[in-house]
């Protein structure tokens, strides 16, 4: 009688692991290989840093591909071989020489974060669980929210025993030794060409079983629930870039202006954990309704706090709480609002959006920042976009094509 739940909870202890590393290893150790990468190669912090916006242009692109193979049945070939081209490339990073293959191998290895990195493995758990994937999501997020915890140390350790280049091997290594016969396991029973032929065949054309994809894409539903995401992405990123000189400049002691930011990663983890023990005890929709406005809160709070460090703190709290819990918000609502079995190409086609609305973000507040050399005008606009942002939500609920 327990075969199944145990089943279930490795699937999902192996799969979250994955995650682990594949975030620590490619998203969050990027910042660390900077400095090494700007002086080896000769080139600057501009040149370097845009390596990784491409590769998050990269990844964006590749979400349509991807999520259209897995909705076809092919998530073992997409995760596994995301797997091994991360491990690869990683390799290949090791002998790089110039910019040209500095950028070619971050664009590659967007692509391989498109294959690999939640949204795939949120439509893969939904699609094998599609009366009971939150727990299993919110548990992912939960060990994946660990990825700058565990890997910024590790790799700053592995720095300071060996030089930036032997790092990225062992970074590869983990790829290939770890994620790659995880993904070849857990994803064995993937089963191909199990999509609706007719909606494969010709998407504008609806089957007996739903809606097609072309009425999907254009309901009121869809592009709401994208519209949240989309503005959502864009404030959280303008936070992240601009954290430390936005509280600086609010007339936080600079020792603060440090530790609020650096607190919001465990604040997200401790979001995460409240909800997953909470699980099945609320409505989804009331807790889906309430999450976004924690991110304008957030702001409203900093915005009339001055340089409190208990308003600071607040800020910090509700911030990290919210942005943790809107990666799961954002994995759930296509599911929960749209349709469940087009979760994968439907997800696939809001990350190009998404990626834009990320590279936009904080461009845009320095813009914002620029006009009257002040972060005032910048939050006012964030906390309007957030609002609009809960607002669209909302209203998805209400024009929602689901009614679970």
């Amino acid at each position: 009688m327990r075969s199944v739940p145990t089943r279930r909870t490795v699937w999902v202890g192996a799969m979250s692991l994955a995650q682990l590393v594949s975030w620590g290893s490619l998203y969050y150790t990027f910042s660390l290989l900077m400095p090494a990468m700007e002086q080896d190669l000769g080139l600057s912090r501009v040149q370097v840093s845009g390596a990784f916006s491409a590769a998050l242009l990269a990844s964006g692109v590749a979400g349509l591909p991807m999520g259209r193979w897995i909705e076809q049945g092919y998530g073992r070939r997409v995760m596994a071989g995301g797997s091994l081209l991360a491990g690869l490339l990683l390799i290949g990073h090791a002998f790089i020489s110039g910019m040209i293959g500095l950028y070619l191998t971050w664009i590659g290895l967007g692509l391989a974060m498109g294959a690999i990195f939640y949204e795939p493995v949120f439509a893969i758990t939904i699609r094998r669980w599609p009366t009971d994937y939150r727990k299993p999501i919110i548990a992912m997020t939960f060990l994946g929210g660990l990825a700058s915890t565990a890997f910024i140390p590790l790799t700053a350790w592995l720095l300071s025993e060996m030089d930036w280049r032997q790092t990225c091997l062992v970074l590869a290594g983990l790829h290939l030794l770890l994620c790659l016969p995880i993904h070849l396991v857990m994803l064995a029973d993937e089963a191909p060409g199990t999509t609706r032929k007719t909606a494969q065949a010709r998407p504008e054309v609806a089957d007996a079983a739903g809606p097609s994809l072309h009425e999907l894409t254009r309901s009121a539903a869809f592009m709401l629930v994208s519209g949240c995401v989309i503005g959502l992405s864009l404030l959280s990123a303008a936070l992240s870039a601009h954290m430390v000189p936005l509280l600086s400049e609010r007339g936080l002691p600079a020792s603060w202006a440090v530790a609020v930011p650096a607190s919001i990663g465990a604040l997200q983890v401790l979001g995460r954990l409240v909800l997953f023990v909470f699980e099945g005890r609320f409505d989804p929709r009331s807790i889906d309704r309430a999450i976004p406005w924690l991110l304008p809160a957030s702001l409203a709070i900093l915005l009339a706090s001055g340089g409190s460090v208990i308003g600071a703190l607040v800020f910090a709290t509700c911030y990290g709480v919210g942005n943790g819990l809107i990666t799961i918000m954002k994995a759930t609502s296509i599911a929960a609002y749209v349709s469940r079995e087009r979760v994968a190409v439907l997800s696939g086609l809001q990350s190009f959006p998404v990626a834009l609305a990320r590279s936009v973000g904080p461009v845009l507040t320095a813009v914002l920042w620029s006009v009257t050399s002040s972060y005032g005008l910048a939050l006012i606009v964030l906390t309007a976009v957030g609002v609009i942002s809960a607002l669209m939500l909302h209203s998805a609920q209400r024009h929602a094509l689901r009614a679970d």
